[in-house]
């Protein structure tokens, strides 16, 4: 009867242990997922002084997009912000570098600015891994709360142990509302 118990007892353990490494595993990752997509919006943040001082000499005129474009940046870039805080820094960032990218159709020389050109796609490459880790987060934190929802792991995350809700990174604005430009 004790060998019983022993067994259950042992079986009881790897299961309490196993269930809990996979909800540690999936909080990690969705860590390193985000870990991911800051560094991709690094990267972006870093691209926009320099279309805004490539614009700046052909754009005289648009002095008020400019700065509208560097406090977005700076907004996006400073602080410690939370998901949705950055989410909604992002989203601003975004609108005020389409409205940036389409000075490119009032300026011609600007549009045919090499220079520029190649900024307009470092930036079209960023937003694309920009899209891709938001995915890959996104997916990350949805296994991680099927985990944290479901049998055994809700029982295991109820124990007290420090498995929290992730908040989604998703874009605000909808496609209808994004400035279309298209470049020749």
């Amino acid at each position: 009867m004790g060998g019983i118990i022993a067994v259950l007892l042992a079986v009881l353990a790897w299961w309490l242990i196993s269930t809990y490494n996979r909800l540690v595993r999936l909080r990690n990752q969705t860590q390193a997922s985000w870990a991911q997509i800051d560094v991709q919006l690094k990267r972006r943040h870093e691209l926009i002084p320099n279309l805004v001082e490539g614009a700046r000499g052909y754009a005289v005129h648009e002095r008020s997009t400019l700065e509208a474009v560097v406090a977005a940046r700076s907004a996006a870039a400073g602080g410690d912000l939370g998901v949705m805080d950055k989410a909604a820094a992002e989203d601003a960032l975004t609108a005020s570098l389409g409205k940036l990218i389409a000075l490119g159709e009032s300026y011609p020389q600007l549009k045919a600015d090499r220079h520029f050109a190649t900024l307009q796609d470092e930036l079209t490459a960023a937003e694309d891994k920009i899209a891709y880790a938001r995915q890959f987060y996104n997916s990350a934190v949805q296994s991680y709360h099927s985990a944290l929802e479901s049998f055994p792991g809700n029982v295991v995350a109820n124990l007290g142990v420090a498995h929290a809700r992730r908040e989604y990174f998703e874009a605000g604005a909808a496609p209808q509302d994004a400035v279309q430009v298209r470049f020749a």
